[in-house]
């Protein structure tokens, strides 16, 4: 695994997909606010990622953010490529489930 250094003194950051060299990526800016953002939310189907995932539709709903759900077939292997594109065209920003 790679590191990248922070802007957080203290906190490191993993690169787990295994590139030999470190590629370059410029972090994106963070919204102001969430109000009126798509938001997509990505259950990976492991069991109560979606308890996660409903709380976090909630508060983000409270924020003003319109929030998408979509699910993965299996957590064993990455999203279909249909899939991946369908968030990247439809959403702002993703957050996954992990849970057990």
């Amino acid at each position: 695994m790679s590191e990248q250094e922070s802007e957080f003194p203290g906190l490191r950051l993993l690169d787990p997909t295994g590139e030999r060299s470190l590629p370059i990526r410029e972090r994106p800016s963070k919204p102001v606010t969430l109000e009126g953002l798509t938001l997509g939310l990505l259950d990976i189907s492991k069991a109560r990622g979606d308890v996660f995932l409903n709380r976090l539709e909630l508060r983000f709903s409270e924020q003003g953010a319109l929030v998408r759900r979509y699910k993965k077939p299996t957590f064993t292997k990455p999203a279909p490529p249909d899939l991946r594109r369908q968030i990247a065209e439809e959403c702002a920003a993703v957050v996954e489930a992990l849970a057990d």
